[in-house]
């Protein structure tokens, strides 16, 4: 009989955003040890638990029942129970319900451990091709018109590359905002991401609007756009995704198909890759590493 005299355990698991091929061995690991699954939605968490092929208790923590339940899976964590908390996909506590319990379970020293995965906010950001080094993440703009063009307003002036998350419905009045505040700023959409059907939009948020106007949106996306006076791309590439043929293009009917990786004859001739005597004469010893004496400030 397992013993449960110890206090049990919070999992903060990362699920895929779209593909549901993109979850980890880790996460597979954790999920099935775990005694039951905290999710924002049931209909999403089954659906995941079905993806792999596992059973296991679902609990609902969601914006109305946040405060209760948190004390509820915080009383079964203190018993000895560990816990999978999950988003509807990607990285939970982005934009997610689940703070109140994290920082429960810190407060009683329940023992936490994250595991890490697909994130649309990653995704979207490299795909962008826009200046990766620095960027902000805004999440998700107020539902009020006149406290969304300010907010935007705010964000025109930020100097680095900036990430917005919404809800495929509110894609017409964002970007129609975001035209009013700075019509000419470079933009990307990212829907869809990891999905066969993907699609990927780019131009300024003028341009973005006026394509986006009369469609029926229903499809998961993000945003990123330049920051103030960024200036990433070159000539060429700005002639490049100006080509609305490219930019919204799907992805290959292929995508998924490992076999045709395999086909790539040039893959196996790297044999310099294997020659490079000196990587064997270099030596990284960790004794020549030097913790900072405070790690507060990172």
């Amino acid at each position: 009989m397992e013993n449960k005299s110890k206090k049990g355990k919070l999992f903060i698991v990362s699920t895929p955003i779209g593909n549901k091929e993109d979850i980890t061995l880790r996460a597979l690991g954790v999920l099935k040890i775990c005694d039951f699954v905290i999710c924002e939605e049931l209909k999403e968490g089954a659906r995941l638990l079905k993806n792999i092929n596992l059973e296991k208790e679902l609990v609902p923590l969601n914006e109305q029942n946040e405060i209760e339940q948190t004390f509820s899976v915080l009383e079964r964590l203190e018993k000895g129970d560990r816990a999978c908390l999950v988003s509807d996909c990607g990285t939970p506590l982005l934009a997610d319900p689940g703070h109140h319990l994290l920082k429960a379970a810190l407060k009683t020293s329940i023992e936490i451990e994250v595991v890490p995965g697909a994130s649309s906010i990653l995704t979207a950001l490299v795909r962008s091709g826009f200046d990766a080094s620095s960027f902000f993440f805004a999440g998700m703009l107020s539902r009020k018109e006149e406290e969304r063009v300010h907010e935007l307003t705010q964000l025109s002036h930020f100097p680095k590359t900036v990430i917005l998350l919404e809800t495929p419905y509110r894609l017409k009045p964002l970007l129609e905002a975001a035209a009013r505040v700075m019509p000419d700023r470079r933009a990307y959409i990212g829907m869809n991401l990891t999905m066969m059907y993907e699609t990927h939009h780019y131009g300024t948020f003028a341009e973005l609007y006026e394509k986006f106007k009369d469609e029926n949106i229903k499809a998961e996306f993000v945003i990123c756009f330049e920051g103030h006076k960024q200036n990433t791309f070159s000539k060429a590439a700005d002639k490049l995704y100006s080509q609305s043929d490219y930019s919204s293009r799907p992805r290959n009917k292929n995508y998924g198909n490992y076999k045709s990786d395999r086909n790539f004859k040039s893959d196996r001739n790297y044999k310099s890759d294997r020659n490079f005597k000196s990587d064997k004469k270099r030596s990284y010893k960790s004794d020549n590493f030097k913790k900072p004496k405070d790690n507060s400030s990172f």
